[in-house]
């Protein structure tokens, strides 16, 4: 009998913007139709969040966070977290009886025309939308909800 490892229900929501307030969206292979930003579940629970932020950053978009443009300043902590229940057709994932997840919101601001490379595992396609029709796209309502926030965290993005 194989055992299986479960996904840790705590997670990062990295909300990728240029500086001009377009928002990077990618849409799930695994529900075509569902966009969202970039997000991964830490891999060990001691794992701290930036780097769970810079792995899944890279694993889904190819950006390397440290490299070409992309300084690890970039990424900001927004001292955002949303509890949720996790969706029932990933629950799966998650040990016997876990229901909810914690999510810790991060901003990353790139450069405009910052390519993307996505895993076809995991993401279909990608685009560059203006950040409220960004929230407007997305299925999740707290990743909505993060990109509505980046207004009031690129001031402190800016500024440190």
């Amino acid at each position: 009998m194989t055992h299986r490892a479960y996904k840790i229900p705590e997670s990062v929501l990295v909300v990728i913007h240029t500086p001009a307030r377009e928002v990077l969206l990618i849409e799930r292979a695994d529900k075509p139709g569902f966009w969202q930003s970039v997000t991964g579940s830490k891999d060990t629970p001691d794992e701290p969040l930036v780097q769970t932020c810079i792995r899944e950053v890279g694993e889904e978009t190819g950006i390397v966070i440290g490299e070409g443009g992309v300084p690890l300043e970039a990424l900001r902590d927004w001292q955002l977290a949303n509890v949720y229940e996790i969706y029932p057709v990933w629950r799966h994932r998650y040990a016997p009886g876990v229901t909810r997840n914690i999510e810790h919101v991060f901003g990353l601001t790139v450069p405009a025309g910052t390519p993307v490379r996505l895993n076809p595992r995991e993401h279909l396609h990608h685009v560059w939308l203006p950040w409220r029709e960004a929230a407007d796209r997305c299925f999740s309502p707290s990743n909505a909800e993060a990109i509505l926030h980046l207004p009031q965290h690129e001031r402190t993005d800016a500024h440190g």
